[in-house]
């Protein structure tokens, strides 16, 4: 689906009225990065995402990790994404980005993303207002493998068509269209595979900084305990 009807398989499982939507020229771009990664019909790992592959789409893209089911927290974001709620978005759960009354479908949709996995499509509109005109967003998300073998990251683009305004802007769920992954193969169970791991040069924007776990060089922990459970003298 998505509008590449000549390779994609995938079966839509929801569609708001039927109606198939146009998907934007940055859906395509990003989604063939995302295909390009696959590799025997696993899902791409988050290690091998390299932001200077999709370089001009970095002010619109995203990366989520999923922490609970139907819920996910905004691990990167575009500084274009920051203009909607007048802040920088890292760090801040998806549904910050959604209206109360949508948050429940929306919830759905995202686990469908990562417990399916799927790929989804979302129509989203602005709730408008004094300095708010009118503004929709389309929303992609596809599936990542963590390092320990789990579906639970998802790459996505948001594009905005209309002014953002005045801040903050949150969006209400007008439709998703939800694809199965096609030839989808599931990982191998944990232990049975060594984690993928992709080095890559110091990256900037879309890159998240490396957080290493260094063991002292002699081997020897840096915690040691006191006889008669005092503490060291200074």
């Amino acid at each position: 689906m998505f509008g590449w009807t000549d390779h994609d398989q995938g079966r839509v499982v929801a569609l708001h009225n039927g109606v198939r939507r146009v998907q934007p020229a940055q859906f395509e771009r990003l989604r063939g990065y995302w295909e390009a990664l696959r590799d025997g019909g696993a899902l791409p790992a988050r290690a091998a995402v390299d932001p200077r592959g999709f370089a001009d789409l970095l002010e619109s893209s995203l990366l989520i990790e999923r922490i609970a089911p139907g819920m996910a927290r905004i691990r990167l974001a575009g500084m274009g994404l920051s203009d909607l709620l007048g802040m920088d978005l890292r760090g801040m759960p998806l549904s910050a980005l959604i209206l109360p009354e949508s948050r429940d479908p929306v919830s759905v949709h995202l686990e469908q993303v990562f417990a399916g996995p799927r790929i989804a499509a979302l129509t989203l509109e602005a709730a408008r207002g004094i300095g708010r005109p009118a503004l929709t967003a389309r929303l992609l998300l596809l599936p990542l493998v963590s390092n320990g073998g789990t579906v639970d990251r998802a790459l996505g683009c948001l594009v905005t068509e209309g002014k953002v305004g005045r801040a903050p802007r949150r969006f209400g769920l007008a439709s998703c269209e939800v694809t199965e992954v096609a030839d989808y193969v599931a990982p191998a169970p944990l232990g049975t595979a060594q984690a993928v791991s992709t080095p890559h040069a110091p990256l900037t924007g879309f890159a998240e900084p490396p957080a290493p776990f260094d063991r002292p060089a002699n081997g020897r922990p840096n915690l040691r305990v006191i006889p008669g459970g005092g503490l060291p003298r200074t």
